[in-house]
């Protein structure tokens, strides 16, 4: 018997296209094109380029179905017109049709006359700066990264404008766009990653200070309720047992009862309260845990949610009860397509201010669609943001190193000191400072009460 040797015959390597030419943009301008007009930071329109792979679940399918599905900030019949005028192209190059489909390894290009939105004119202040970090005081209002409708409009694109282009900006934590107060900002990559580390591993020490509905209890209140994100497209997170663990204890800094009007802050007008204004206070945050929304969730679980908050202080979402004590998963459906309702054309309604002569005040001051549309683009163009869309009364008031070594904080902000003609604290002292022991107020150990019961029947 013969045996007879196969030569194994090496598989041709695969040969591969070189990368697509896809569209430069066209301008990046130099300095950032900002203005200040009645007390907002506005970006004059610009030309904009987004470049983008094909992503797995879009292969197989036409171009204006994926942008009419995935890209919902404009109409359908604006990206068909883009498509065939050629703002999106493939690889570079115009195609044929709208239905053109696209395969893996193509490259997608969108470019467009960018409209950002404006934010506040608020300096960001410097509270300390040395050779590795700044200490600023973020305005509320501002992204911290460029993200979504925001580009230059930015933290880190203005302190870009304002040091030089050259210069990195590395943010060592993260505030909501809603939210102001401290912030860390290195100056080198080593820094940075030395600070963000310290931050993670719990050797640093936050409080933040609230503006929230009614008089928050006396003494101590520590709420240890998981929170899960129920939606985070709509950015709604709420307290659930099966959520992450987290802790945040309070401590009431001052109450003011309800008064017949209620100036507006950064106004000239005055809108009514309403009977049932319950008054606010401000209270002092320490979160021992770092879950998304942790202060807003806690604080609309304790039914005394953050008073201007677009989300959790919505009676439109939430009723009349505003999720008090509720960690149940029966209404969460209805929330989420309530809370995907309030859109441009819709304010969203703080509970302290719903009736219905408030509620045309805010609709009147809402960001929305003004019937105009850009001479350059046809975008159709928003009104001005409200004073309710610039912020939330929750403020990043102090940082402070456990071992002691540093600490750095602000003054209380604007929103939180006494009413003209009212008295109250203008400073946060010890005597008022949250702690790390047991509250003095005891947490409920089933789900909502009788009378938010009876609330969410009459709902119905």
């Amino acid at each position: 018997m013969s045996l007879v040797v196969v030569e194994q015959v090496a598989p041709s390597p695969e040969i591969f296209e070189p990368p697509p030419k896809v569209v430069i943009t066209p301008s990046d301008p130099w300095p950032r094109p900002y203005y200040l007009e009645n007390g907002l930071r506005r970006v004059l329109p610009y030309h904009w380029t987004y470049n983008t792979n094909c992503k797995e679940r879009w292969r197989g399918k036409g171009l204006l179905e994926i942008f009419s599905s995935e890209f919902r900030d404009r109409t359908p019949e604006y990206y068909e017109d883009a498509i065939l005028r050629g703002g999106v192209t493939v690889n570079g190059k115009k195609v044929p049709s709208t239905s053109t489909v696209v395969k893996n390894g193509d490259v997608i290009s969108h470019t467009l006359h960018r409209h950002e939105p404006p934010v506040t004119a608020q300096p960001i202040t410097i509270v300390h700066e040395d050779e590795d970090l700044i200490v600023i005081n973020k305005p509320a209002g501002v992204p911290v990264h460029p993200a979504g409708r925001y580009n230059y409009n930015s933290l880190v694109e203005i302190m870009r404008a304002e040091r030089g282009m050259g210069w990195n900006p590395l943010p060592c934590n993260r505030l909501d766009r809603l939210t102001s107060g401290i912030m860390f900002i290195g100056k080198h990559p080593k820094a940075a990653e030395k600070l963000s580390k310290q931050i993670h591993s719990r050797t640093v020490r936050k409080e933040y200070v609230a503006r929230v509905r009614g008089r928050f209890p006396d003494g101590e209140v520590e709420c240890d309720q998981p929170i899960l994100a129920i939606s985070p497209k709509l950015g709604l997170n709420r307290v659930r047992a099966n959520g992450k663990e987290a802790r945040t204890v309070f401590r009431r800094l001052a109450y003011y009862p309800p008064r017949a009007m209620e100036s507006v802050a950064n106004t000239d007008a005055e809108r009514p309260a309403p009977p049932t204004d319950p008054g606010y206070s401000i209270v002092r945050c320490l979160p021992l845990t770092g879950r998304t929304h942790q202060i807003r969730v806690h604080l609309q679980f304790l039914g005394h949610p953050i008073t201007n908050d677009p989300i959790y202080s919505n009676i439109r979402v939430f009723g009349p009860s505003l999720g008090r004590f509720d960690d149940s998963a029966l209404a969460d459906d209805d929330i989420i397509t309530r809370l995907s309702r309030m859109g441009k054309q819709e304010v969203a309604d703080a509970v302290a201010y719903h009736d219905e002569i408030v509620a045309d005040y805010e609709a009147r001051k809402a960001e929305k669609l003004s019937g105009r549309a850009c001479d350059v683009c046809g975008t159709e163009l928003y009104e001005d943001p409200g004073v309710h869309e610039l912020g939330i009364f929750l403020h990043s008031r102090k940082y402070e190193c456990t071992d002691g070594r540093w600490a750095y904080e602000t003054d209380l902000p604007e929103w939180a000191l006494p009413p003209a003609g009212m008295a109250g604290p203008v400073e946060a002292t010890a005597e008022t400072e949250p702690r790390k022991g047991g509250g003095d107020f005891k947490m409920p150990t089933q789900g909502p009460s009788a009378e938010d019961k009876s609330e969410k029947q009459m709902e119905r």
